[in-house]
């Protein structure tokens, strides 16, 4: 098992350099995750047009942490980013690349990956509308 990236970000998240990352001979399945800012909240009074994201200092070990425990004894590569800072809609929040040999085994480390950044990961969200409301949203929401 192998993290390729595992990395909160300030920067721009790049899906065609993680899915390069899990790029291996032995891999005959890659899946991918790109979680991106929408305009629409269901929690939000208005239209949403940016987030902001704050990150814990230990986030990134969390998340390589988070990847190992979906790779589990499975032999895949994983390639994960968080981004941090101010968003605006349509943004990538999140990307994710996992590389296996068959494919059930990288759609499921996917799927758990994201989860569990969603349960867990300590990251923080501002979430900004269009009448200039703010709703801070923490770990799991």
């Amino acid at each position: 098992m192998t993290i390729a990236i595992a990395r909160i970000s300030d920067a721009p998240l790049d899906a065609a350099a993680h899915l390069a990352a899990v790029e291996q001979p032995w891999v005959g399945a890659v899946t991918s995750f790109i979680g991106t800012v929408r305009a629409q909240d269901p929690e939000a009074a208005g239209p949403v047009v940016a987030l902001e994201y704050s990150a814990h200092p230990d986030a990134e070990a969390t998340l390589h942490n988070i990847a190992m425990s979906a790779i589990g004894d499975r032999r895949a590569i994983v390639a994960v980013s968080h981004r941090v800072g101010r968003l605006a809609v349509g943004d990538a929040a999140v990307v994710i690349a996992v590389g296996t040999a068959h494919r059930g085994d990288a759609f499921t480390i996917c799927r758990d990956v994201i989860e569990e950044i969603k349960r867990s990961l300590p990251v923080w969200k501002k979430q900004w509308t269009d009448d200039g409301e703010a709703l801070w949203k923490g770990i799991g929401g």
